[in-house]
């Protein structure tokens, strides 16, 4: 087997993409995998990790749960201490004008007011509350290249119940009046990401106790809340694709929408336009990571 990966290509630092993650961690499964895949991605430039809170109807403690899981996937990776980790707020904001202060959020202005003309590339997996309170807590944000990659909200044009969005209504409408650019990939985009049981114990199970792990707590996930399915919907690895390649997914441009508490798009026709995905290229994003797994595993480290 060859010796030569994805790790021994170098990217000259003009060319690699500036990109935060921003993530609900512990609320589901699927997190884990487009973490893992940021990491391993040698054209990123990853200037860290915020782990985010996922309301408190699942866990009292989400933000510690999604730090604590973070910390843990660094650790499977042999990284801590080397991926830098801001914790986002604890709970969402109550409001459309108080931002919930954090270091995660202190992380996203830092990064965006630096002198650097490359985008800010900031993905968020869960609730956009990090996002909205750095607005909030630095203007001037606005006036900077970040690219909001937002997997959340439900199938345009009418929208309804999406549990990402459900975590911080407030914080989606700060960020959709916003200036700001945002790429969205709504409910039914990132739930076509799916992948059986039997491709991932063939792909991923073999390359360690991370591989391991990432498909046990899959399975163990859904013998507690799905025991009729055979496959998870890897539904926050779209970020990452279309990170790597806008086009890896057909989109359009629509004005940027509001959201009502039932979670039902408004389309009030006052703000810039936004990019939605409608569909995403399956087969790029998980071979990618099967791919980088793999040679990750064999190389023992990224470098």
């Amino acid at each position: 087997m060859s010796e030569f990966t994805v790790f021994d290509i170098k990217f000259p630092r003009a060319a690699q993409k500036r990109v935060i993650v921003n993530t609900d961690a512990k609320n589901e499964c699927d997190d884990q995998f487009a973490i893992v895949q940021a990491i391993l991605t040698p054209s990123f430039e990853l200037h860290g990790i915020i782990p985010a809170h996922f309301g408190d109807k699942k866990s009292k403690t989400s933000l510690k749960d999604s730090h604590d899981e973070t910390m843990l996937l660094l650790k499977l990776m042999n990284l801590e201490g080397q991926v830098r980790v801001e914790d986002g707020a604890v709970g969402a904001m109550p409001n459309e004008t108080t931002p919930m202060d954090s270091p995660g959020a202190r992380l996203i202005i830092e990064e965006a007011m630096k002198d650097d003309s490359r985008p800010l590339y900031v993905a968020f997996y869960g609730p956009l509350t990090d996002m909205a309170s750095a607005l909030l807590l630095e203007p001037q944000i606005e006036n900077r290249n970040v690219i909001v990659v937002w997997i959340g909200g439900g199938k345009w044009p009418i929208g309804g119940r999406e549990y990402n969005l459900s975590n911080d209504i407030h914080a989606a409408n700060v960020v959709m009046k916003s200036r700001l650019t945002v790429w969205q990939v709504p409910r039914n985009t990132y739930r076509t990401m799916g992948v059986t049981y039997a491709e991932m114990i063939e792909k991923v199970y073999p390359h360690g106790a991370l591989g391991k792990y990432l498909v046990e707590q899959v399975i163990a996930f859904n013998s507690r809340y799905n025991p009729d399915f055979e496959f998870r919907s890897l539904g926050d690895s779209p970020s990452i694709g279309i990170i790597m390649d806008p086009d890896v997914g057909t989109w359009s441009w629509q004005p940027a929408p509001l959201f009502d508490e039932q979670m039902h798009y408004l389309h009030p026709g006052l703000y810039r336009p936004i990019r939605v995905y409608d569909d995403v290229n399956t087969r790029f994003v998980h071979e990618d990571l099967w791919a980088k797994l793999a040679q990750f595993h064999r190389r023992g480290s990224r470098h």
